[in-house]
């Protein structure tokens, strides 16, 4: 009787000790399941940015990684910069408002071309002759493989006088160097080094 009593004892023992292993292994799961969504939540709020738009409501925007849009930005900046530059229309207030637009993208390269252009009369003969002058960029090359980022620009500009049109062949090379954005500069890089390698004249057609 005492040995069976002993052997009832030892079985409930292992019971228990089974109950309390299968008892500390569903905790340990619901931990660790518990850890790895929690970790997912963290990680996927930090994709997500909240903006205040004038402090009476809350728009919630999907943030994405920068890098991913850079090359995008780099031809953009040069892009624009290249038409308010070389983009110019017979009216001295609208040449004045592209340049200074223009010279904040961009460092005292772009500065000394202004100026160049200017002391030689380049702006003033636009105005007398009621001269349009349209630029079309038709490819942005960037080397993002080293840094400043090399940037080669092909673009075409079209002087549009009242008897004809010509058409001319514009190359220029620069350099990109990152720097902080602003309404002025969206895209946060600078142009430096400037240099106009190619500007002649492809052809002419009369109006």
């Amino acid at each position: 009787m005492e040995f069976k009593s002993l052997t009832n004892i030892e079985t409930g023992f292992r019971r228990i000790r089974l109950m309390l292993a299968v008892f500390v292994g569903c905790c340990t799961l619901v931990t660790g399941y518990a850890l790895w969504s929690s970790f997912r939540f963290a990680e996927k709020q930090r994709e997500k940015i909240y903006v205040l738009d004038g402090g009476k409501s809350l728009m919630l925007a999907l943030s994405q990684d920068l890098s991913q849009n850079r090359p995008a930005e780099a031809r953009e900046h040069v892009r624009r910069f290249h038409e308010l530059f070389f983009g110019l229309s017979p009216q001295k207030d609208a040449i004045e408002h592209n340049i200074n637009r223009a010279l904040q993208l961009a460092d005292r390269s772009a500065y000394r071309y202004y100026t160049d252009f200017a002391e030689k009369g380049y702006y003033n003969r636009l105005i007398s002759g009621n001269v349009n002058q349209v630029l079309q960029v038709d490819s942005v090359s960037c080397d993002f493989s080293v840094y400043p980022y090399r940037v080669k620009t092909y673009a075409r500009q079209l002087i549009i006088r009242e008897s004809n049109v010509t058409e001319r062949s514009l190359v220029t090379g620069c350099e990109l160097q990152n720097t902080s954005r602003s309404d002025a500069n969206p895209n946060g890089f600078i142009i430096e080094h400037l240099v106009i390698l190619e500007n002649r004249d492809l052809r002419s057609a009369e109006r």
